[in-house]
């Protein structure tokens, strides 16, 4: 791993080089994570309950929901450069390197700057736990923190996926996004209010439903629906295997489709 600690670390380094811009691109990433936590506050600031959620679970809610989202985002939110590498032709020079290109890419780059969204959601749900009547036990506190790992690996998979498809797609970031950009804002909702096609899509499908939904009524001691019981919460690293599996996929088919950059 250290090629791969030394190329993050240098891209650290770069992020400080310039103040003011870095703290132009924090400030950025903390008014996105405050603009959104409004939107969904003003849902329920005009509706007292909404999926079985009450404002004090929406906390819990939007808190796991994008801080899984955040955290991946950071770790893995610039695969979805992958088209500019390919239509440069620079992705070549990748494969002359004796490392997985997968891994290559996830460590060409952090960005910090998503640091400040990531604190809001983390503030937003430690918030929500201690706003929340939670039966704590040992249990309820690995649940918290299998969910918490599962909705990262959930969100990071789904990035893999659509830089896989990319290979295909190219230009088609705007389709990609609906998988990752609007999986998140999927799991921000409670997925009891959405009709069952939907329910199919965001609970088993894209299983975004696994990130904060299921571990919210899972915490609350709520049932859940007929579809999506509370007890399904600890299915969640199963969740996060099928979406790695996917993502594996695409990325593997992907690779042997890419014939190079053509210059």
């Amino acid at each position: 791993m250290r090629p791969y600690l030394a190329v993050l670390r240098s891209r650290v380094r770069s992020q400080q080089a310039y103040p003011l811009s870095f703290a132009a691109d924090l400030l950025s990433s903390l008014l996105i994570g405050l603009v959104e936590f409004a939107e969904v506050w003003v849902i329920y600031d005009n509706v007292p309950v909404l999926g079985g959620l009450n404002l004090r679970g929406m906390l819990l809610l939007f808190g796991l929901s994008s801080l899984a989202f955040a955290v991946a985002q950071i770790m893995v939110g610039h695969t979805d450069t992958l088209p500019t590498y390919i239509r440069l032709g620079t992705l070549d020079a990748f494969h002359l390197r004796p490392q997985p290109l997968l891994l290559q890419l996830i460590t060409s780059d952090i960005s910090l700057r998503r640091l400040a969204r990531a604190a809001v959601a983390l503030t937003v749900l430690v918030i929500g736990l201690f706003a929340n009547p939670i039966a704590w036990s040992l249990a309820t506190v690995t649940l918290l923190l299998v969910s918490i790992g599962s909705g990262i690996a959930i969100f990071a998979g789904l990035f893999v996926v659509a830089a896989g498809l990319q290979f295909f797609l190219v230009d088609g970031s705007e389709l990609t996004n609906s998988f990752t950009y609007g999986g998140n804002f999927a799991s921000q909702q409670p997925t009891s209010v959405f009709g069952n096609p939907l329910k199919l899509l965001f609970g088993f499908a894209v299983p975004v439903a696994f990130v904060a939904y299921l571990p919210t009524i899972a915490l609350l001691g709520r049932p859940g629906t007929a579809w999506l019981p509370a007890n399904l919460a600890w299915a969640s690293p199963v969740a996060a295997l099928w979406v790695w599996g996917l993502a594996l996929g695409c990325w593997q088919i992907g690779v042997r489709h890419y014939q190079g950059g053509g210059g």
